[in-house]
């Protein structure tokens, strides 16, 4: 019921605790039955115990699971929630201290309409609305910014898990299966869904999508350890293996000579995909301990990356391979994760700070300045540039997509 979502949610229970175990773990209460019967199939006690979220984040989480088949009644949502709150609050997390500077922005957000649907990735589409993947509800949404209305797309394979999501030239939305394996697309103007189920029966959790100039859609395959290619005119898939075991390939981009580059959030490494052979070149980062998740590009083709594990920013000239580090603001638990690069800066959110905050770091300067989200964020895991140079952001700890202008 708690943390990173995986197939396993929505897959067969992977134990069964014994009532026994249960009552003398768990702190009686009236919700307690409701947690045994709804929780203990998939998860054991000591993982409800060991976790701690406040009563808006426990009422997110309960949701999550019941739209992944949790068997929560709706009249015991709020028992339920009331329980989990009671006896597992929020640990404590750092408190972001702002640091000021000269730009101003204005952060607008927007609950989206279905709980519990930990909206994952954000899309700005060239038609200036928001999309982003409600990722446990099954879920595509569309944010109509002029009219702030939803539209919601479900599509047709139960529990795809959709993660990524990228919009191609003529408007259609691509999307990563990542609990079922494929890579979807889906016509807004008729509603219709395309899945394209990856051959290799390994390649389980498709990730992060993007185009490259020629049309084709590459994509990461972290569990799998994978890199992949799609051609949406045969749908001929093309899949390779990262050459480090377990790298975790993750945030993806494309360089201006059209080559696609990933992160390897399992190892302390950035690489390049040859994009007719599809042969990888990894680049291996000065400090063994980084765990690059998320990545940025400029037009001059220098990387930037969220260093999660260690709290830093990073550059990564891919001309000259010269490496450069900055500590970030919130420290060393601030797990630094979406990034975008924007008006000649680096914009970042610290996802381990309460609440996340909005980093932008000045290249020119090598200064800071931050913000903190006014939801609180609960994780923001990506973020996009939109059409007039404001950001798009999806906040899936919260149940929101959030708009920043830069003004």
């Amino acid at each position: 019921m708690l943390g990173k979502m995986s197939a396993a949610i929505v897959s067969v229970a992977l134990s069964v605790i014994p009532a026994a175990l249960a009552q003398s773990q768990l702190p009686d209460g009236e919700g307690r039955a409701v947690l045994q019967q709804a929780c203990l199939g998939c998860h054991e006690p000591s993982r409800i115990i060991a976790s701690g979220y406040s009563r808006q984040d426990w009422q997110n989480v309960v949701h999550m699971m019941r739209n992944v088949g949790a068997p929560v009644p709706p009249d015991k949502i709020a028992l339920l929630t009331d329980y989990l709150a009671k006896n597992f609050p929020e640990k404590p997390r750092p408190a972001p201290s702002p640091i000021g500077g000269a730009t101003h922005i204005d952060i607008k957000e927007w609950v989206v309409p279905t709980p519990g649907s930990r909206p994952h990735d954000p899309l700005a589409h060239p038609d200036g609305s928001i999309w982003y993947t409600g990722q446990t509800a099954n879920v595509l949404g569309r944010l109509d910014l002029q009219n702030g209305t939803f539209t919601e797309y479900h599509p047709d394979t139960p529990g795809s898990g959709p993660h990524g999501l990228v919009a191609d030239r003529d408007g259609n939305i691509w999307f990563t299966g990542n609990f079922a394996g494929y890579i979807g697309k889906l016509d807004p103007r008729t509603g219709k869904f395309t899945a394209y189920k990856l051959p290799d029966p390994n390649a389980r959790d498709p990730h992060t999508p993007v185009f490259d100039r020629r049309g084709m859609l590459w994509f990461t395959v972290q569990g799998a350890n994978m890199i992949g290619r799609l051609d949406p005119t045969s749908g001929q898939i093309r899949l390779v293996t990262s050459p480090t075991p377990r790298s975790n390939p993750y945030g993806m981009v494309i360089s201006s000579r059209d080559v696609p580059w990933f992160c390897e959030f399992g190892a302390n490494k950035l690489a390049s995909v040859d994009p007719d052979t599809m042969t990888i070149h990894e680049y291996a980062l000065p400090n063994a301990a980084s765990r690059p998740r998320r990545i940025a590009i400029t037009p001059d083709d220098v990387m930037w990356y969220s260093d999660y594990a260690r709290g830093y920013l990073g550059r990564f000239d891919t001309k000259t391979g010269d490496t450069r580090e900055y500590a970030s603001p919130g420290g060393p638990n601030s797990m630094p994760y979406g990034i975008v690069y924007l008006k000649r800066a680096v914009w970042y959110s610290e996802s381990g700070m309460r609440p996340n905050t909005l980093v932008r770091f000045d290249p020119a300067t090598e200064t800071f300045q931050t913000w903190a989200i006014p939801s609180g964020g609960g994780v923001i895991r990506n973020m996009a540039v939109t059409r007039d140079g404001n950001i798009a952001m999806a906040e899936s700890g919260v149940n929101r997509v959030a708009l920043v202008t830069v003004q």
